[in-house]
């Protein structure tokens, strides 16, 4: 052999070794703190779930076993993993329409006294409070011959206010008419997940919450709207923010989370002083009083004095 040939085997012996030393697990675990986001450190102290966390799975070369790698635990899915959302709806049927079996709500319309006009389907969409009228607006645009689409008019007169001019008596019985149809309620769901539910777990996830913190988010998006006012989502977070600092702030999940229901619930009250906030006290406060915060099951809560569970 040539020596020009042991040099090169050589050399390649030497890159080999120092490839493998640098793809260590310890060099790997060494980059990943050292790029790593407070709001990720700060995820990693909430309470894991544990049908979160996966096994990476190694290739094996031809012939042999792969050696065994560290596991990693991949990002929990929280309240948008598909056990999770159903369970988020059933919460919020339980406040919203008194039921566990939220699919019933689609053709749900009401006025119930709040000054937000009509209140229908599943989510609560309202007539006075500009979520009806852009739901019906989309879905006329992709179903130009609805049975709702004659009421645009007279929706965009009423937005804003309790009215039901140009309304009644016909509205109520089209909105249930279409609620039978398999496009309606598909456009409900898509509308609930835009405006309320995708908007409130993604932000729920940069302040470094877990599943029940991003349920706490979306139930507060559904009440109180996606707003920037004193009553507004955004206005309430905004004020939780100054008084306690969330998890991707440092601060602690449980102690956040409720400065934020307790501003929650006053807002309620500064509302109305007679206004139920059983959905607060003594369902989500439960939740998080247990010490719940991956929302498992089973569950146990009441609103308005009626106990719902969840095996």
């Amino acid at each position: 052999m040539k020596r020009a040939d042991c040099l090169f085997f050589v050399l390649v012996a030497v890159l080999i070794t120092t490839a493998v030393h640098v793809a260590t697990p310890e060099h790997a675990t060494a980059d990943a703190k050292a790029g790593a986001s407070p709001a990720a450190h700060s995820r990693a102290r909430a309470q894991p779930e544990p049908a979160a966390r996966t096994k990476a799975v190694a290739t094996p070369a031809a012939g042999r076993a792969a050696p065994a790698r560290p596991s990693a635990p991949a990002r929990s899915a929280g309240l948008a993993a598909p056990d999770k959302k159903e369970l988020a709806q059933q919460i919020v049927a339980s406040a919203e329409n008194s039921t566990l079996t939220w699919r019933e709500a689609y053709g749900y319309i009401e006025d119930i006294g709040d000054g937000q006009g009509y209140t229908a389907g599943l989510i609560g969409f309202c007539t006075g409070t500009h979520d009806l009228l852009t739901l019906v607006e989309r879905y006329t645009k992709a179903h130009p011959d609805n049975g709702l689409a004659r009421y645009l008019p007279a929706l965009r007169e009423v937005d804003g206010t309790d009215s039901h001019e140009g309304l009644d008596p016909g509205f109520p019985a089209a909105w249930r008419h279409e609620a039978g149809l398999a496009a309606f309620r598909a456009a409900q769901d898509s509308e609930r997940d835009r405006v309320y539910f995708d908007p409130a777990v993604r932000q729920a996830r940069l302040d470094g919450l877990g599943t029940l913190g991003q349920f706490i988010y979306y139930d507060a998006m559904v009440l109180h709207g996606p707003g920037t006012g004193d009553h507004g989502f955004h206005g309430l977070r905004e004020r939780a923010v100054r008084e306690a600092a969330p998890p991707s702030g440092g601060g602690d999940e449980t102690t956040y989370l409720g400065t934020f229901l307790d501003i929650r619930r006053a807002a309620m009250k500064s509302e109305d002083p007679d206004r139920d906030t059983t959905r607060i006290d003594t369902a989500q406060r439960r939740f998080l009083r247990e010490g719940n915060l991956g929302l498992r099951t089973p569950l146990e809560w009441q609103v308005y004095g009626e106990t719902y569970r969840v095996p």
